[in-house]
């Protein structure tokens, strides 16, 4: 049985829906998980060459039968390839392993400051003009970053995809987004599992009868221009994280957990690659 379908969000001209299925760290089943979720009503699946989950992502598309162009698919050129020649043939290398003729969504993973963001932006629109690309964003990228791409970049962009969940703010980037005309989506929703223990996000889930993820992922689904795009590694996980669309948290309860950003908990954060990240002020 489907859950409820997921809201469609609109940016830049790209529709995409506003849950979609993680596959970062994926276990040797993971066609079986991407199956899985088009089975239970995903339409947005989110992967990358620094996965190394390609493969599963384009196995599971085929074998759940469901037609492609039904299918938002995201990839992501890693920071190794910001040179225009190179991220070119990761662009390529991600279709081939996927077997598509386009991704819906291409992102660049990471920031390269030893590589001209008109080089790398550039090379981005290139693949969105050659049709490589139905739309195109960026992925951890700081507000300066955001403002720079917008400006350098040929092609408009229809998203950040950063860390985002209730013990981390980010009220400065999604106000920066909606100037753009983006939206955020947002990996890490639970925080890695660390909300699952909390205790007002437990309160919440008993009030409604939902899961301690249900109750963030559905703290998500309630503000404008946010999407989400969490991992799970059991059926019925996958299952439960889509199944979010039949309750509403209360204002009561959306202040409540908006509340828990005090903790300014990040996630991601590899000291190779991160940027230096803006630091939000929480009163």
């Amino acid at each position: 049985m489907q859950a409820a379908k997921a809201p469609i969000l609109h940016a830049n001209g790209a529709a995409i829906p506003a849950i979609g299925f993680g596959t970062m760290e994926f276990p040797g089943r993971a066609a079986e998980l991407v199956k899985a979720a088009l089975d239970c009503g995903y339409r947005h699946i989110d992967t990358a060459r620094k996965y190394g989950t390609e493969q599963f992502v384009g196995e599971g598309v085929r074998a759940s039968g469901v037609s492609r162009d039904e299918i938002f698919v995201t990839t992501k050129v890693t920071e190794e390839n910001a040179r225009e020649a190179d991220f070119m043939r990761s662009v390529e290398t991600s279709l081939h392993t996927l077997d598509f003729h386009y991704v819906d969504l291409l992102l660049i993973h990471w920031p390269q400051p030893k590589v001209p963001f008109a080089e790398t932006l550039g090379a981005l629109a290139k693949a969105k003009r050659q049709g490589l690309a139905r739309h195109i964003g960026v992925s951890n990228f700081t507000l300066t970053m955001l403002d720079d791409a917008v400006r350098v970049c040929p092609e408009p962009l229809v998203t950040n995809q950063i860390e985002y969940h209730a013990y981390l703010p980010q009220d400065r980037m999604l106000a920066a987004l909606r100037r753009h005309g983006m939206i955020l989506t947002a990996y890490c929703p639970v925080a890695r599992g660390r909300l699952l223990d909390d205790p007002v996000v437990g309160e919440i889930a008993q009030a409604h009868g939902k899961t301690h993820a249900q109750i963030c992922l559905r703290w998500l689904m309630q503000q404008p221009d946010v999407a989400a795009v969490p991992r799970a590694i059991e059926e019925k996980h996958v299952a439960e994280d889509i199944d979010i669309f039949d309750f509403t948290l209360s204002e009561g309860e959306m202040q409540r957990l908006s509340a828990l950003r005090r903790r300014q908990v990040r996630i991601a954060n590899p000291p190779e690659r991160a940027p230096k990240w803006d630091v939000e002020e929480v009163a």
